[in-house]
């Protein structure tokens, strides 16, 4: 099984189209949607974590990429700035899949990005602006 969270840029062309049902039945593949904002007539950004077998992955990145679609890996974007960090632990707090934790007994809140969704809640909870999202722009090949 392989998985990976990516970012997808919809073109107003096809933000009506059922995308990520099509990615299910025609590819067999599964998604989790972490952030989408996709408005009819305009373009969108969807966060998904996509998995399935890789020849598939593979073949549904090509079916997005054919309709115009951006597809960018999203794994690294999330960073923490050290020096800012006051380790108050509020981004632990609010950070869904674990990212973000307070390290016993050190207290030292320790960052993992393999397992960021980049869903941004860190961001807003941290008081310092230590936490910083940016779209990378490495295409998957």
């Amino acid at each position: 099984m392989y998985s990976k969270i990516l970012s997808l840029r919809f073109p107003k062309e096809v933000v009506e189209q059922p995308i990520a049902v099509n990615l299910v039945r025609k590819f067999d593949l599964t998604f989790n949607i972490l952030k989408a904002t996709i408005s009819p007539k305009k373009e969108g950004l969807m966060v998904i974590e996509l998995s399935g077998h890789h020849k598939n992955f593979k073949r549904g990145i090509r079916y997005l990429r054919s309709l115009g679609i951006k597809v960018e890996s999203i794994a690294q974007d999330v960073k923490r700035n050290e020096p800012k960090c006051l380790q108050c632990g509020s981004c632990t707090a609010v950070c869904p899949t674990g990212a973000l934790y307070v390290k016993r007994p050190e207290m030292k809140v320790v960052f993992d990005p393999s397992k960021c969704s980049a869903c941004e809640l860190c961001v807003s909870a941290c008081v310092v602006h230590a936490m910083q999202v940016k779209f990378n722009k490495e295409l998957l090949s």
